[in-house]
């Protein structure tokens, strides 16, 4: 029996290196922000917002041109954390 997923977390890998970790409470609304921000951007130097809903009053912007890599992650809370 397949479980569902309590959030997801969406690993960006930026060209500088660095890897920054969003977390997004469903899929689809991972994929209505990929495919309404950051894939009709996705050559643009100038800044998207990314959503943070678990941190509030934080948010974060990047540059769409910048993003190399997306990796997105299926999290369980009942399953026990990797670190």
């Amino acid at each position: 029996m397949s479980r569902k997923p309590d959030e997801y977390a969406v690993h960006l890998f930026l060209k500088s290196g660095h890897r920054e970790e969003v977390r997004f409470t469903g899929i689809q609304e991972f994929q209505k922000w990929y495919s309404g921000e950051l894939v009709p951007k996705n050559d643009s130097d100038e800044f998207i917002n990314i959503p943070i809903k678990n941190i509030q009053g934080e948010y974060m912007v990047v540059r769409p041109s910048s993003i190399v890599a997306i990796r997105v992650e299926p999290v369980f809370f009942g399953s026990v954390e990797r670190m």
